[in-house]
């Protein structure tokens, strides 16, 4: 029996994607796990695994074409399976809006709309043949194992639960067949599922509240829990009524940066390609210890309190931006931070990056300094609870000593998610960060 394939949420946040290549043509033999088409997704691009061996007897969407997640894109079967071609109607256009001004006109002769496509007609695509095949549903109970009681896995849901210690055994498929993918992992593991189990925090009447996002793990230490008090409910629902969605607050200060500055030029003279923003970096991490009510997220009547210090960075990429995450930034040396932040920006302006790579995190740096920018504000990126914008190292002149003197200087500003952050909490955070900033040898021990 044919089957289809569906184009999976390669990212947390994809809702389409589209088809960059297929690796595969019709009538080329596939094996389970093999990779047939590459996708770009709202992050970068990724490849399609294929869950079923046999043939690849049609392709529904393709090159250069957008589909939505979990609608089909190609069909697998067996070799020689028959597969009846349809002619499909063509694409409907639209008609032009008429001038409000304009005289009625007769109703041009339509060709009559065709039925709805029956279960079996999934697949058609407008502009082409359909694929009048029978297809199995994901939603559809698995039917019972041919391969001798064998656990059916996708390759990746194999080798995450192998890293996560998971029996696949107890774990129910929803993928092609019953197949075991990604996502029934992550539900397993209590990770990409634990945001539907969360009850949600209540939001004003007539403004809905955002959906809790998952905050993946990716098998490191799991957050700690913690409950809301009644007072923080209260403020979290008055924040909310202010500023719906997530309520921000701004504080800002002025760093001196002239030692910073040094320590940049001495890793240089050592052949240390180390920039002001991994210095940033590696600080925000350790500012994140030493205010760990920061380093948290909010997820429905939950605190999430988290162990590790991740910090992600925001590289503008030709159409949009991604936050690549350096894990563990507290505990790296700068070279360290610094190779991994070019290796990350690099492979996200090619859309080459793993999705691990750029979910998660505790906090973002956010650096417009290069643009010749002073200072701006920054969007927090859900589901962290603060981020960093800081702006461009320039000389300016500042009262030392009771005396005018120009010294290297750079605001940065801390958004904070109001609901689970407050200002007096962010600004000791920011003293933090400035204090291990114009103190840079504390960022080398």
């Amino acid at each position: 029996m044919a089957t289809e394939v569906q184009l999976p949420a390669l990212s947390p946040t994809m809702t389409e994607g589209k088809i960059v290549k297929w690796l595969k043509k019709e009538g080329d033999s596939i094996s389970s796990g093999e990779a047939i088409a590459e996708v770009e997704t709202d992050k970068s691009n990724l490849e399609v695994e294929a869950f079923d061996d046999g043939v690849l007897l049609k392709i529904l969407v393709p090159e250069g074409e957008t589909g939505k997640v979990g609608a089909p894109i190609a069909v697998i079967g067996q070799k020689g399976e028959k597969v009846e071609v349809s002619a499909a109607p063509a694409k409907a256009v639209a008609p032009a809006p008429a001038a409000a001004s304009a005289a009625p006109t007769p109703p041009a002769k339509q060709a009559p709309k065709p039925p709805p496509p029956q279960p079996e007609e999934r697949g058609q695509r407008a502009g082409g043949p359909a694929l009048v095949v029978p297809i199995r549903r994901a939603e559809e109970p698995a039917p019972p194992s041919e391969d001798g009681g064998r656990v059916r896995a996708s390759p990746l849901a194999k080798r995450m639960a192998r890293e996560e210690g998971l029996d696949l055994a107890g774990v129910q498929g929803s993928g092609p067949s019953g197949r075991i993918v990604k996502r029934d992992v992550e539900a397993a593991m209590g990770q990409a599922g634990q945001a539907a189990a969360v009850a949600r925090a209540p939001a004003p009447a007539g403004r809905p509240g955002p959906a809790p996002v998952a905050v993946p793990t990716f098998g490191r230490r799991e957050p700690e829990v913690l409950p809301i008090s009644g007072m923080r409910k209260i403020i979290s629902q008055r924040m909310a009524e202010v500023k719906p969605g997530v309520p921000h607050f701004y504080v800002t200060v002025d760093i001196d940066m002239e030692e910073a500055v040094k320590i940049r030029e001495q890793a240089k003279a050592a052949e240390v390609k180390v920039s002001i923003n991994d210095l940033i970096v590696k600080a925000a991490a350790m500012a994140l210890r030493r205010q760990p009510k920061v380093n948290v997220s909010l997820q429905g009547d939950r605190i999430l309190q988290f162990h590790t210090a991740d910090v992600g960075i925001a590289v503008a990429i030709e159409d949009g931006l991604i936050t690549p995450v350096i894990r563990d930034a507290d505990q790296k040396t700068l070279g360290t931070i610094a190779a991994e932040a070019r290796e990350l920006a690099e492979r996200a302006r090619r859309k080459a990056l793993k999705p691990e790579e750029y979910s998660g995190g505790s906090i973002t740096v956010s650096n417009l300094g290069m643009f010749g920018m002073d200072s701006f504000i920054a969007v927090i990126n859900p589901p962290q609870a603060s981020i960093v914008a800081v702006g461009a190292v320039a000389e300016k002149p500042v009262v030392r000593e009771g005396k005018v003197v120009a010294r290297k200087m750079m605001s940065a500003t801390f958004s904070g998610d109001h609901r689970i952050v407050d200002g007096a909490l962010g600004a000791q955070y920011l003293q933090e960060l400035k204090a291990l900033l114009e103190q840079p040898t504390r960022l080398l021990f």
